[in-house]
């Protein structure tokens, strides 16, 4: 999955925002980041085929950047 492709998947389905994300943004600082979101990331992933992904990874995640790198292994 590109960068570009990752970043519309969660403005559209985990975030639910118009506007522009980037890798670096923290999730704390990101208002659609909340319980919804985190569980919609998790099962957007694991329906992808990306199994490594589970509450404790996405629990450290601190940034965008930070969830791609899950889907990216």
């Amino acid at each position: 999955m590109t960068e570009q492709v990752f970043i519309e998947k969660m403005k559209d389905d985990v975030l639910f925002t118009e506007d522009d994300i980037s890798m670096d943004m923290l999730l704390d600082n990101l208002d659609g980041w909340d319980s919804l979101g985190f569980v919609s990331f998790i099962a957007i992933a694991k329906e992808a085929g990306y199994s490594q992904v589970n509450r404790k990874a996405v629990n450290e995640a601190k940034t965008i950047g930070d969830l791609f790198a899950l889907v990216q292994e």
